[in-house]
């Protein structure tokens, strides 16, 4: 059996004249999670799509579980949640799980399958009728179909609320925990942060930085202070910054002990005094702007 889920060397895509995908090269291991980032266009949607076999690249080769992407697809071995997925009208969520599961040898239980997937209640509704958060639990339902061990999530929680997006990663962490290989591509940062085992930052089509989301948050160099508004001394050792939102301002310093202690001894209460380290959404920001290593 393959020890990697995911194979890819050198894949290259171009849409027209868009160079949409240039020259990647990436490993994922059976049962990782790995969040792929990037601003739009940085090429996590083409990645997914040359991985499912939608799109045939230019140069470069994609293995999947040791498979050609569309032999993987026909045997079951990926399930996926696109971004622009749909469901089939005038039908019930029932009727179309149960034609979906029918194409599958070794389909999941329905019982199970519902229960993991939120969509017990669901059976009997409408399609037309689901909100944006429901057709998403019945699309993450269909992907699962067929115990797929890898599974392909395009902005899986873009249309769900607060409640929704926290049961879903709950479903994820469940899932990758079984075993199953789970591979997003997401806006939301703090969710990569929470759930990844690894992220994956593109822009431009190539790979900026790729591991645990600790690790691409210490390529951000310094840290924040955040207190409560006021006056303060200066000069300031170690701030490059200072940005005043409100009642508080936030000093951006590359030599944090430095900036306290000159705080303390210009009389600066410390109340309510916050430091923190560079977000993953800073990492991301200052790595797809400024290039970040190849």
């Amino acid at each position: 059996m393959p020890a990697n889920a995911l194979d890819i060397d050198g894949l290259t895509v171009r849409h027209g004249d868009v160079l949409a995908v240039d020259g990647l090269d990436l490993r994922i291991g059976r049962g990782e999670t790995v969040a792929l980032l990037g601003p739009n266009g940085a090429g996590k949607s083409t990645t997914v799509g040359a991985v499912l076999g939608l799109l045939h690249p230019a140069a470069g080769t994609v293995r999947v579980l040791g498979r050609a992407p569309a032999d993987a697809v026909r045997a079951g071995c990926v399930g996926a949640m696109l971004q622009h997925g749909g469901l089939p009208g005038e039908a019930r969520v029932g009727e179309v799980l149960h034609l979906v599961r029918g194409a599958y040898a070794d389909p999941w239980p329905l019982a199970d399958l519902v229960a993991t997937t939120g969509t017990t209640g669901l059976l009997g509704r409408d399609v037309d009728a689901l909100s944006g958060g429901q057709r998403q639990r019945v699309l993450l339902a269909l992907a699962l179909a067929g115990q797929p061990p890898l599974l392909l999530l395009d902005e899986p929680t873009s249309a769900m609320d607060v409640e929704g997006r926290r049961a879903f990663w709950t479903t994820m962490r469940d899932l990758a925990a079984r075993g199953t290989t789970v591979v997003f591509a997401t806006h939301h940062l703090e969710e990569a942060d929470a759930v990844a085992d690894r992220v994956v930052v593109l822009a431009g089509g190539r790979l900026v930085a790729d591991g645990p989301a600790a690790q691409v948050r210490s390529a951000v160099a310094g840290r924040t202070i955040r207190l409560p508004s006021g006056r303060l001394p200066e000069p300031l050792p170690g701030v490059t910054g200072a940005t005043r939102q409100g009642a508080t301002v936030e000093l951006a310093t590359t030599d944090v002990e430095a900036t306290l202690r000159a705080l303390l001894a210009g009389g600066v209460p410390l109340t309510d005094l916050e430091v923190r380290g560079a977000s993953l959404e800073d990492a991301v920001l200052s790595l797809t702007t400024t290039g970040g290593p190849r």
